[in-house]
């Protein structure tokens, strides 16, 4: 007995002591675990910041030497001879180059003055803009102050600039406006003139204002519907008009947010690319394009002070409306907004009558720029000589089994859309979920961090591709050997870096949002920082992750300025660069591949975005 009893004293000594070794082994795993938790969101941090230096500041930095190291010597030489150039910056450019005041002035008012290709591209961007204010504002109007049904579904449609493919569009518009497109047709059934408005400046302004008139609309709407109805009240009140009321009240209220919607429309027609390649050519050259074209020449250093100086302009005009907002910043916590009247009332004074019959006028045009263009090329798609047909279809299946190596394959194509846009997503998710957690958080120095992270908005396309062709693709000398990276993996990144800023933009006011007491008690209760991002803050914003994970995506797919650059001379061809190869030689052919890039991107976007569980206010 004494034995057994030994026996078991040891049995549970050795109990124990296996218990407490286990016990021992899962605090240590849980104090490892703590402090690889706690230290997730420095590293995550510091890897994201890496990536975009690798990806975006180094390739534009490499662009910047591009400009100013010329055959191993440090110059300005190339900057001064843009600016002394009247080719590129019109008549005053012979005030820089040293030529009398006088005679400048004199030949910059005379009608053949030159504006040179920078001064062409202000020109046509201010035309742009004011034709995308103008077809903005009435549909502000109408979604700010009117209730019928679809408005909610009117009002989300306001973000399909930011998603339809810019050459796609540009597509629909040369079946528009082209000699035999939709527009000439119809002129024709009523027996008038055709006109041609291809390859000129007003199909430019056009299909400019076709993406940047819902921008105008969705930032005014926004406004509008911040005015507080008490104060309108009380002038009315007061014995204003209506017209003296909207004149004194309301206007001053809308005027920074138009200014914004204009200032931004500027600047992304002055960096305009796909749609004045594809409505103007070479004829109507932009910045954008002329850069474009100095690379395919190989003229690395001229296209690069060239793309900068582009740049200076675009981030000078940003800054000086980020100025002027920051001065006429309107708070609108606790309003009451103004109350919106049904579109079709029982009953209709005059008064009322008229602003229903201006936007009838309004439907129409909208109706001819907007659902034309998208309308016309899948009717385009589906059109030959004898009628309906589906020839350009069957043009695509051919060519994807006949055409010649060097030629355009469709459906390599298609794959290599989803596959970058796949590998795209994988990289910018992650990103812009960590900067937008990084630019929602308290401290020192975050208005730097978002405004280093948001710097790729700035930056066109073209200088991104330009960048990464040169310091990536073309390699850089690391311990006295090159190492370079691939075209498919150049274009990535540049897919990459175009569509993070979407996912900040989208799930950084989710976070922002969010109750911090849960996050506070999670806290108390011991959970490490990245425990609670991850079991609390990101499961409440969700949906807007699975939203800014449909941009991304939507964005690569469509992405072509940054990807005709990496792609010239490889087999990397997207959708995107199959429509403008088609395009300059078949129209139908385009048209067919624009209605295959149309029905991809809408349902990769609308999967996606499904995904999410909930619906996404945008």
């Amino acid at each position: 007995m004494a034995r057994d009893s030994d026996g078991g004293a040891a049995k549970d000594r050795g109990e124990v002591s296996t218990a407490t070794a286990s016990s021992a082994n899962q605090e240590q795993r849980r104090r490892i675990r703590n402090s690889v938790e706690r230290r997730a969101i420095v590293g995550l941090a510091v890897a994201t910041i890496a990536l975009l230096l690798g990806i975006f500041y180094y390739p534009v930095a490499t662009v910047f030497i591009d400009s100013v190291l010329v055959e191993g010597r440090w110059t300005g030489r190339v900057f001064v001879s843009i600016l002394q150039d009247p080719f590129y910056l019109g008549e005053p450019a012979r005030l820089l180059a040293g030529e009398p005041a006088g005679a400048v002035i004199e030949a910059f008012l005379s009608p053949d003055r030159r504006l040179g290709v920078i001064g062409f591209t202000a020109y046509q961007a201010a035309l742009s803009t004011v034709a995308s204010v103008a077809l903005g504002l009435p549909a502000a109007y109408l979604l700010a102050r009117y209730e019928f049904p679809g408005r909610r579904t009117l009002r989300s449609l306001t973000i399909l600039p930011f998603v339809l493919p810019s050459i796609m569009v540009g597509v629909g518009f040369v079946a528009t406006f082209g000699r035999n497109g939709t527009l000439n047709a119809v002129l024709g059934a009523l027996g008038l003139g055709q006109v041609d408005l291809l390859f000129t400046l007003e199909a430019v302004v056009i299909a400019h204002a076709f993406y940047n008139a819902p921008l105008v609309a969705r930032v005014t709407t926004a406004a509008w519907e911040s005015v507080d109805a008490s104060a309108v009240e009380t002038a009315r009140s007061l014995g204003a008009s209506p017209l003296r009321a909207f004149r004194d009240v309301v206007a001053p209220q809308l005027y920074p947010s138009v200014l914004m919607g204009a200032a931004l429309t500027f600047v992304f027609t002055f960096s305009t690319f796909p749609i004045v390649l594809a409505l103007g050519g070479f004829q109507l050259a932009t910045v954008e394009v002329f850069v474009y074209r100095l690379i395919r020449d190989l003229e690395y250093a001229e296209a690069a002070a060239l793309a900068l100086i582009e740049l200076g302009i675009s981030l000078g005009l940003l800054y000086a409306y980020l100025r002027y907002e920051a001065k006429h910043t309107v708070q609108s916590r606790g309003i009451r907004p103004l109350p919106r009247r049904p579109l079709r009332p029982p009953s209709l004074s005059v008064r009322e009558l008229l602003p229903r019959m201006g936007l009838t006028v309004y439907a129409v045009v909208a109706l001819a720029v907007f659902v034309a263009p998208i309308a016309s090329m899948v009717l385009a798609s589906l059109s030959g000589p004898e009628g309906l047909t589906l020839a350009n279809y069957q043009f695509l299946i051919d060519r994807q089994t006949t055409g010649a190596s060097f030629q355009v394959q469709p459906w390599d194509a298609v794959r290599n859309s989803l596959l970058f846009g796949v590998a795209s997503l994988a990289v910018a998710l992650p990103m812009g979920v960590v900067v937008a957690v990084l630019t929602t958080r308290d401290y020192r120095g975050r208005k730097v961090v978002d405004a280093v992270a948001m710097a790729p908005l700035a930056v066109s396309g073209i200088v991104v591709g330009l960048g990464l062709l040169r310091g990536l693709v073309f390699g850089v000398e690391v311990g006295g050997s090159r190492i370079a990276v691939g075209g498919g993996l150049a274009i990535v990144a540049a897919h990459a870096v175009a569509g993070y800023p979407f996912v900040v933009r989208t799930v950084a006011p989710g976070l922002e949002s969010i109750d911090h007491t849960l996050v506070e008690s999670a806290r108390a209760l011991g959970a490490p920082r990245a425990r609670a991002l991850l079991d609390i803050e990101l499961p409440l914003v969700w949906p807007a992750v699975v939203a800014g994970a449909a941009f991304a995506f939507a964005i690569s797919i469509g992405e072509f300025s940054a990807t005709v650059v990496l792609a010239s001379g490889t087999n990397q061809f997207t959708m995107p660069i199959a429509i403008e190869r088609f395009i300059g030689r078949r129209l139908g052919p385009a048209t067919a591949m624009g209605v295959v890039l149309l029905v991809v991107t809408s349902a990769s976007f609308l999967l996606i975005d499904r995904l999410g569980g909930d619906d996404v206010g945008f």
